[in-house]
């Protein structure tokens, strides 16, 4: 089990309970509308104490107790905030129901925030509820105060993003000069990826970079900490666009200045997680692999923060997959993060990857899956990381029919 943002104890409140909302200097009475909050549980004494709770701080409430009934009011009302359980089917607690309800949710109103009450957790389901777009979590049993603070957090984002998106809606910029302002961007990130990949002595490096829009959040690069050292690493931001261009472009100066102190990599993946964790918000995170090569013993010290692992291919045919590390960045506060060392020899290959790659699907739906990357890179181990990463690019284009649908980026590096 793992802790959950704004965790804390249920103070259910009693027929004498007084509203902070009653007193004129709360923040609820500054506001000009009330939030127009949906809860939803199957539980009847949950619903009936937050319907009180949050009817006492003037919020406008609708409470149901099914995932359909949740799906018909968001048709039927424009929100501030979901307030949900993941489980409706009290047999179980995988909490499947509730996710699938989540992507339901974001297909009728992206912009709507979802807040998630759960009395269990892990790390797997904590990562799937953010990709899937859930920004905050309330652990059961609550504490009032925590609850009312999230959700009014929630509430005020929510309808700073509308109103950005009505300003967008009636300044109505012309394509031709969205388009421009985007591949300007996208010159700035090729230019700061470029100058993230330099010459490592003993080492041939190949890169390609794949962006599904016009911009992206992968990141992948090899450079130069001194005379013998060299950094490798290849990091994702959930999402894609420019939300997760600028998020990156911050990863990467956070990263580039951390591996000039000579720090480890499991610390450097340590201080990449506090720094990220305290600056971005609560449903993005970044996976990451970064390490440290020594260049004259040729050996690897490397930490995977929740990363595709990276595939070391011997000469002998053998596939290696470097996973040791940890969770994913910005996720959960003061994570532990381990780290592993490796020794590289002639005739190896070492690919590092983002998802995008092995994600890719034909038309059937099929992934082409890090199985196929293994295979494939075995075939061809014996090709120098030019010809190996052309490889692998061109088979995997022709597989998806060159529909990437994520970010995609590859380094190939030789060792002869």
């Amino acid at each position: 089990m793992i802790p959950l943002r704004n965790t804390s104890s249920f103070v259910p409140p009693g027929p004498n309970h007084q509203s902070r909302a009653r007193n004129p200097q709360s923040t609820r009475a500054r506001n000009t509308r009330a939030p127009r909050t949906l809860i939803a549980d199957d539980e009847p004494d949950i619903l009936i104490a937050l319907r009180i709770l949050l009817s006492n701080e003037g919020h406008e409430l609708e409470a149901v107790s099914s995932p359909a009934a949740v799906l018909e009011a968001i048709k039927r009302t424009q929100f501030d905030v979901v307030l949900m359980d993941l489980n409706y089917a009290r047999d179980t607690t995988s909490g499947r129901e509730g996710i699938d309800l989540i992507t339901r949710i974001q297909a009728l109103d992206p912009l709507l925030p979802i807040v998630v009450m759960t009395g269990w957790g892990t790390v797997d389901l904590a990562v799937e509820l953010m990709r899937r777009g859930v920004r905050d979590f309330v652990q059961k049993p609550w504490d009032n105060s925590r609850l009312l603070q999230t959700l009014n957090k929630q509430v005020k984002h929510a309808r700073a993003r509308r109103n950005v998106q009505r300003r967008l809606t009636l300044a109505q910029k012309t394509g031709a000069q969205l388009q421009s302002e985007l591949v300007e961007a996208r010159e700035l990130q090729e230019n700061l990826l470029a100058s993230s990949s330099t010459p490592i002595e003993g080492l041939a490096v190949a890169v390609e970079w794949l962006p599904a829009t016009t911009v992206g959040g992968d990141y992948i690069a090899a450079f130069n900490i001194d005379d013998e050292h060299a950094a490798l690493c290849v990091a994702d931001v959930v999402g894609k666009g420019l939300p997760a261009a600028l998020l990156m472009a911050n990863f990467q100066a956070a990263l580039k200045s951390l591996a000039s102190q000579n720090l480890s990599p499991a610390e450097v993946t340590t201080r990449l997680n506090d720094v990220l964790y305290a600056n971005i918000p609560l449903h993005k995170f970044v996976t990451a692999f970064y390490a440290v090569v020594n260049i004259s013993t040729r050996s690897v010290a490397f930490s995977n923060a929740g990363h595709n692992p990276p595939l070391l291919v011997r000469n002998n045919g053998e596939c290696i997959r470097l996973d040791a590390g940890g969770s994913v960045l910005g996720a959960f506060p003061n994570a532990p993060f381990a780290q592993e060392e490796i020794q590289l020899q002639p005739g190896d290959r070492l690919v590092l990857f983002t998802d995008g790659l092995t994600e890719a699907s034909d038309s059937s739906g099929e992934q082409f899956g890090e199985q196929g990357l293994m295979d494939l890179l075995r075939d061809h181990r014996h090709r120098n990381a030019g010809e190996l990463k052309e490889i692998v690019l061109s088979t995997v284009a022709q597989f998806c029919g060159d529909n990437f649908c994520d970010d995609a980026a590859l380094m190939v590096i030789g060792v002869d």
